[in-house]
């Protein structure tokens, strides 16, 4: 379902240190608030981008921010939205979006809604892939319910 984590510690070595003024932490807790966790793809972007060009990190996350939360629709509305986009081209980071968006409250019947538009448009790859993005977010939901054992 997500890409394979990078390792932190062989990017510090190898490439950098992430030196942006801005921390880490404070760079990742929006992708936690509206993900509930750091995307792989996105901690690989802040660590190597952050360690060779701090300056870009901190113009792709205002640029960034400033297009996810328009003031003329709601955090769902926009992440059903970005759903649909990526949906429709097949991204795989369309399910980033599902999962934001289900954090934001939308519904499965909403989340299929968007998958019944994007098949119009691209067919059954799309539908394929909405189908398979809305199951395994029930099972990760659904581990998640699960009580742990220590």
């Amino acid at each position: 379902m997500l890409p394979k984590r990078i390792d932190k510690n062989i990017v510090s070595e190898r490439i950098g240190a992430y030196s942006d003024s801005t921390s880490q932490d404070e760079r990742y807790q929006i992708y936690k608030d509206l993900i509930g966790f750091v995307p792989p793809r996105i901690e690989a972007r802040v660590e190597v981008t952050g360690a060779l060009d701090p300056k870009m990190v901190d113009l792709q996350e205002q640029i960034r921010e400033h297009g996810m939360y328009p003031k003329s629709f709601d955090v769902k509305t926009t992440q059903l939205m970005l759903f649909g986009m990526l949906l429709n081209s097949l991204s795989d980071a369309a399910v980033l979006h599902a999962i934001a968006a289900r954090r934001a409250g939308a519904t499965w019947n909403e989340l299929q809604d968007v998958v019944n538009l994007a098949f119009l448009f691209r067919g059954l790859s799309a539908a394929n892939r909405g189908a398979e993005i809305l199951a395994n977010i029930a099972q990760r939901e659904a581990a998640e319910d699960t009580p742990k054992e220590n």
